[in-house]
C-alpha cells in the first residue's frame, strides 16, 4: 500500500502528464498557422515576425529557414542572407561531420530519446541542402556572385553527403546546379557552367531549359565529341540574335509538403504500446507554370527541383529508423508502465499510461514556407524599350515595368506564386516611365513673323 506522500506525489506526476499531453497535441502546422497565413497572404512583414520568434517557432533552423524564405519572397535580400545564415550555423556541425564521413549522421539520427520531436531539429538532410540553395539565391540577388558560387557549392557537397548517405540518388540539385551556371555565366566562365548544365542533364532535371544551353556552349567551345550528342537529344536551337539581352526568370510556385503522424496506439495486459512516425502530405497547392514576356516574345518556365519529390523521398530513406526508433520506444515505456504498477498499484499504471502517450509522438516540423518546385526561364529579347509581364498560367498576370534594354545585358526575375497571387522582383535593367507625358515646348517668339 503506497503512502498518503506516494499518492500525492503521482497526482501531481498525472496533472504535470495530462499537461504535457495537451500541449504535445500542438503540432509544428498548428503552432505556425498564423505565421503561414499571413505569408500566403502576402503580410510578409507579420509573417517574418511570427516565424523570427524562437520561442513560439520551438526550432532554430526552421525559425531562420522560414522567416529567412519570407524575406527573399519579399525582396528583403539582406533580411533573407540574414536568416538563412543563422539556419545553416545551427546545423553547420552536423553538416561538416557528414561531409567528412556521411554515417556520421545516422549517430545524430539515431539519439534514442524520448520522441524525436524533443531533439533540436537541425532540418532533414534535403532542408540543409536548400538553405544553401537559397543562400545563394539571394547572394545573386545582391550582385554577391562569389557569395552565391560558395553556397552552391556547399549545397551540392551536402547533397551528395546525403546520396552517400542513403545509396541512393535523387533528383535533386537542379535548382543549385542551375544557379551556379548563372554565376559562372556571369563571370564568362562558361566551361564552369557547362559543367552544371551537363550535371543537371545527368540528373534528369530542367531539361527543356539545359538542352539548348548544352547545344550552344558545346558549339561555342567546339567540343566535338558532345555537339552531336546533344543536337540529336535536343535538336538544334533558335540562333540568340545579335546583341540580345537576356531575361531569366527564378520562381518558387507553391507551397512544399507538411509533415502529418501515423500513429499506433495498442493496449495491451502491460499497458498501452505507441508508435508514430511521420510522413509526407501536400500543403493545397495552386501547381502551376509561369510564363514570363515581353513586347514580342514569351516562355513559360520549367521545373528545375521538385521539391515534393525530393522531401518524401528524403523522409523514405530514414522512414525505417525512425519506425525502429518508435517501436523501440515504445516497448521500454510498456516495461516501465508495468513497473510502475507494481511499486505504485493504478495510480503507478495510469501514470504510465499517460507518459506513454504524452511522450511518443512523430516529429512533424518540416520548411513548410519552401516552394512545390523552382521554376526557371529565359528570355533572347532585342535592346530597346519593352514591357515585361509575368503571368501564372490559370492565375494572376502582373506588368513588372517597362525598361530599356541595353544590348548585352541580363536582368533577373525573382517570383513567388502562392495560391493565385503572385510576388516578383526585378533586379537590373533600366525601368522607364511613359506615363509622364513629354514637356511640351513653347515656340519661339522670334520665329513668329
Amino acid at each position: 500500500m503506497i503512502s498518503c506522500l506516494d499518492t500525492l506525489t503521482f497526482k501531481k506526476v498525472l496533472l504535470s502528464l495530462v499537461a504535457t499531453l495537451l500541449v504535445s497535441c500542438a503540432t509544428y502546422v498548428e503552432k505556425t498557422s498564423e505565421a503561414m497565413g499571413a505569408f500566403r497572404n502576402g503580410q510578409f512583414d507579420r509573417a517574418e515576425a511570427l516565424f523570427a520568434d524562437k520561442e513560439r517557432i520551438g526550432s532554430t533552423f526552421l525559425s531562420g529557414a522560414e522567416a529567412g524564405l519570407v524575406c527573399l519572397t519579399a525582396g528583403d535580400f539582406e533580411g533573407a542572407i540574414e536568416y538563412l545564415t543563422a539556419a545553416a550555423a545551427f546545423s553547420e556541425e552536423a553538416e561538416d561531420a557528414s561531409l567528412v564521413d556521411p554515417e556520421s549522421l545516422v549517430e545524430s539520427l539515431a539519439s534514442w530519446t524520448l520522441s524525436e520531436g524533443t531533439t533540436d531539429y537541425m532540418g532533414e538532410g534535403y532542408e540543409r541542402v536548400m538553405v544553401h540553395a537559397c543562400l545563394g539565391l539571394a547572394y545573386l540577388a545582391q550582385g554577391k556572385v562569389d557569395d552565391l558560387l560558395v553556397e552552391v557549392r556547399r549545397s551540392n557537397d551536402l547533397l551528395a553527403a546525403e546520396e552517400s548517405l542513403y545509396e541512393t540518388e535523387y533528383q535533386a540539385g537542379g535548382f543549385a546546379h542551375f544557379l551556379s551556371a548563372l554565376g559562372y555565366e556571369l563571370r564568362g566562365e562558361y566551361d564552369e557552367a557547362y559543367i552544371d548544365y551537363q550535371a543537371m542533364n545527368d540528373k534528369g532535371v530542367g531539361k527543356e531549359l539545359v538542352g539548348p544551353m548544352l547545344v550552344r556552349l558545346s558549339q561555342a567551345m567546339r567540343r566535338s565529341e558532345d555537339i552531336n550528342r546533344f543536337v540529336d537529344e535536343f535538336g538544334q536551337p533558335e540562333p540568340i540574335p545579335q546583341g540580345a539581352a537576356k531575361i531569366i526568370l527564378l520562381a518558387g510556385v507553391g507551397l512544399g509538403p507538411m509533415k502529418h503522424e501515423t500513429r499506433l496506439d495498442v493496449p495491451t495486459g502491460d499497458g498501452i504500446f505507441s508508435w508514430a512516425v511521420p510522413s509526407f502530405s501536400r500543403q493545397q497547392n495552386f501547381d502551376t507554370s509561369l510564363e514570363i514576356s515581353t513586347d514580342d516574345l514569351a516562355a513559360s518556365s520549367v521545373i528545375v527541383e521538385d521539391v515534393n519529390g525530393v522531401a518524401t523521398k528524403n523522409l523514405d530513406d530514414r522512414i525505417a529508423m525512425l519506425s525502429v526508433k518508435s517501436a523501440v520506444r515504445g516497448a521500454l515505456k510498456v516495461k516501465l508502465t508495468r513497473e510502475l504498477e507494481k511499486k505504485h498499484g493504478s495510480v503507478g499504471f495510469l501514470a504510465g499510461q499517460l507518459f506513454s502517450m504524452a511522450t511518443e509522438r512523430a516529429d512533424l516540423r518540416s520548411w513548410l514556407t519552401l516552394p512545390s518546385t523552382w521554376q526557371a526561364a529565359r528570355l533572347y529579347p532585342q535592346p530597346g524599350i519593352t514591357t515585361i509581364r509575368l503571368r501564372a498560367v490559370g492565375g494572376e498576370s502582373i506588368e513588372l515595368g517597362t525598361f530599356d534594354l541595353a544590348p548585352g545585358e541580363t536582368i533577373f526575375v525573382l517570383a513567388r506564386n502562392l495560391g493565385p497571387r503572385l510576388h516578383a522582383h526585378v533586379l537590373g535593367g533600366s525601368q522607364v516611365d511613359l506615363s509622364t507625358p513629354e514637356p511640351m515646348v513653347a515656340p519661339n517668339p522670334s520665329s513668329e513673323q
